[in-house]
């Protein structure tokens, strides 16, 4: 489904199979532009937890990641982005070099083919408006951020501030979606959540765009993680977000 939607996109398509406990998984890869140029990494993981629904985490990851390919691909792009759909993100090979997304980063690092930067959407699509619906990982975030979860977030570690400073400033004014950044130290819960984690592990510049997963959306890894919940007008604006970032990225 992916490859055939990246193909009508216009990318150059191809599997990366890997082998985890003798069984065969396969991230998705589509490149658009010149592949000699740094290359922009836009991901999304396509592996639900369990038997749920899966929704928001990661289905909304994963929609934004075939609309940004049909973006990409009416343009004549200067530099290079290449899209992922990764697999075995969820437990229990969370954290492990087993990840799809881990497996990538190191085919990049081994091929020597350099980055411009990376990002992964991780859950996009749920939103609320209202008060205290939005949670933190630390009382002092409560000072400094909103407590109505209508906002998007880009994620990143404390040393790559200037990667997330420019990805937020690349995605804010595109729509009317208000954007938000947290550096942290990834000792921070929720830091490296996602993706973003094995890039780091292969001195890639990488952060997470999301709406903060279990911090706001109650649903997280339950059956309740369905579609009626995600707000397709604000994921559209995470999309027209995040192509405005890539258009202006070297």
């Amino acid at each position: 489904y992916l490859a055939d939607h990246f193909r009508q996109a216009g990318g150059r398509v191809g599997p990366q199979n890997f082998e985890v406990s003798d069984s065969l998984y396969r991230n998705v890869r589509c490149i658009f532009g010149d592949a000699s140029k740094p290359r922009l990494i836009i991901g999304a993981h396509y592996d639900s937890h369990g038997t749920t629904p899966g929704a928001d985490d990661n289905a909304s990851g994963v929609a934004g990641l075939v609309e940004l390919a049909y973006l990409f691909g009416q343009q004549e792009l200067d530099n290079c982005i290449e899209l992922v759909a990764y697999t075995l993100e969820e437990p229990p090979f969370f954290s492990t070099k087993k990840m799809g997304s881990y497996i990538h980063a190191k085919s990049l690092r081994q091929e020597g083919v350099e980055v411009s930067g990376m990002i992964a959407l991780e859950m996009i699509g749920y939103y609320s408006d209202e008060p205290g619906s939005q949670q933190y990982p630390l009382k002092l975030f409560n000072l400094i951020y909103p407590s109505r979860g209508n906002f998007i977030a880009v994620i990143g570690k404390l040393d790559q501030r200037g990667f997330i400073a420019d990805v937020k400033a690349g995605m804010k004014g595109a729509t009317d979606l208000k954007v938000l950044s947290v550096s942290a130290p990834t000792q921070v819960p929720g830091i490296n959540f996602s993706d973003h984690r094995n890039y780091w592990a292969h001195d890639y510049e990488a952060v997470m765009i999301t709406d903060t997963a279990f911090y706001r959306n109650t649903a997280y890894h339950k059956e309740t993680d369905t579609w009626d919940r995600l707000d397709y007008s604000k994921m559209a604006d995470v999309v027209r977000a995040v192509y405005n970032y890539a258009m202006l990225a070297d």
